[in-house]
């Protein structure tokens, strides 16, 4: 099965959450990419910023397991986006990006989300300057 290279940078980072909505198959590894900043409002989306760094986790998904997991109401307004991500060995990949087409207000906040957010980030052990923007 031809499987596509997505990134998660919010809570779909964590592989049990993709596990329960029954998608057993994803690999997941650590990876960043560049020009971009997180910014989350009800929930999570990325947003052009030029001297950017997003850390997220990087899984091979097939279209049919995508669209699975990107078909419930919470998520389907996210769009998918060609990105380049760079994994912890050097490696740079293209993969694809899910997001909001409209980026939530500034003033937009949602503490709880932020804070699952952050306790991954830490699990993951991604780096502390990064997990402090998380809010």
């Amino acid at each position: 099965m031809r499987t596509i290279d997505v990134f998660f940078y919010g809570l779909f980072m964590d592989a049990d959450l993709v596990r329960a909505k029954g998608i057993e198959s994803a690999a997941f590894r650590p990876a960043s990419v560049t020009g971009f900043e997180l910014r989350i409002g009800n929930r999570a989306t990325l947003i052009p910023a030029k001297s950017g760094r997003v850390f997220v986790m990087l899984a091979s998904l097939s279209q049919t397991e995508l669209a699975q997991l990107y078909s419930e109401p919470s998520v389907q307004a996210y769009q998918p986006e060609a990105v380049l991500a760079k994994l912890s060995t050097g490696e740079t990949l293209a993969a694809l990006c899910f997001n909001l087409v409209e980026a939530p207000l500034a003033d937009e906040r949602n503490p709880d989300y932020a804070a699952k957010l952050r306790a991954l980030a830490e699990r993951f052990g991604f780096p502390a300057e990064y997990i402090l923007t998380i809010q």
